[in-house]
C-alpha cells in the first residue's frame, strides 16, 4: 500500500528534500477509504492513541468530563472569537494547560504551518507525568485529526497511511481535501529524509 523507493537519477517526481529520492504516498482516494472504519458514530471525545484524545467543541467545554478523563492539556485547533473561543482562562480552575491555534476548516487554509508546533505540544503533554491531551476543533473530524496525524508522523515516525489506520480504528476522521494534501506532502518530506539521509 505505502511505497518508498530510493533511486538515483530519477527525474520529474523527485522531492527536493533528498536528491535522487522518491517517496510515494498513497493517493488521496485510497487514504480516504481508510478513514471511516470505526463502527457507529463518533462521540464527543475518543481516545485515539494512549493518552491522546480527539474531540469536538462540546468535549472542550465540558470541564467535568475533561477532569473525569484526567485531561491535563488541551490543544484547540479552532481557537478564536468566531470558532471555539475558550482560551487559557477558561481552563485555569481545571489545572489544564492550553494551546490555541486559529485555524479554519477550508481546503485553502495552510494548516501545515501548525504541524510542528502542535506535535511539540502533544509531545510535551505525553512527556509529563500522567499527561493526557485533548486535541479538538468544532466537530473533531478535520482540523484536530489532521494535527494528531501530523504528530504521529513527526514524532512517532509513522507513514501517513499507518497513522490514519491507527487513529480511525478509534474515531471516524475526515481531514478536508486541502489538509489531506498537506499531510501527503509532509509524508513525502519525512520519509524521503528518513530513507535518503
Amino acid at each position: 500500500m505505502t511505497q518508498a523507493t530510493a533511486s538515483s537519477g530519477v527525474s520529474g517526481s523527485e522531492d527536493s528534500v533528498g536528491a535522487g529520492c522518491r517517496y510515494e504516498t498513497p493517493p488521496a482516494s485510497e487514504l480516504q477509504r481508510l478513514m471511516w472504519t470505526k463502527l457507529g458514530s463518533s462521540g464527543h471525545m475518543d481516545e485515539v492513541q494512549p493518552r491522546i484524545y480527539i474531540g469536538d467543541m462540546y468535549a472542550a467545554r465540558d470541564k467535568r468530563a475533561l477532569q473525569g478523563h484526567n485531561i491535563t492539556y488541551v490543544l484547540n485547533a479552532a481557537d478564536g472569537r468566531f470558532n471555539v473561543n475558550t482560551g487559557a482562562d477558561f481552563y485555569r480552575d481545571a489545572n489544564i494547560t492550553y494551546y490555541g491555534m486559529e485555524a479554519y476548516d477550508t481546503p485553502s487554509f495552510n494548516l501545515s504551518r501548525f504541524f510542528y508546533s502542535a506535535a511539540e505540544f502533544i509531545k510535551t503533554a505525553l512527556n509529563s507525568p500522567d499527561g493526557k491531551v485533548l486535541v479538538h476543533c468544532v466537530m473533531g473530524l478535520s482540523r484536530s485529526s489532521s494535527l494528531v496525524l501530523a504528530y504521529l508522523m513527526i514524532e512517532e515516525h509513522l507513514v501517513l497511511a499507518d497513522a490514519i489506520k491507527a487513529v480511525s480504528a478509534n474515531r471516524n476522521i475526515c481531514p478536508n481535501a486541502g489538509f489531506l494534501q498537506q499531510l501527503r506532502e509532509l509524508d513525502i518530506k519525512l520519509h524521503c529524509q528518513t530513507r535518503c539521509e
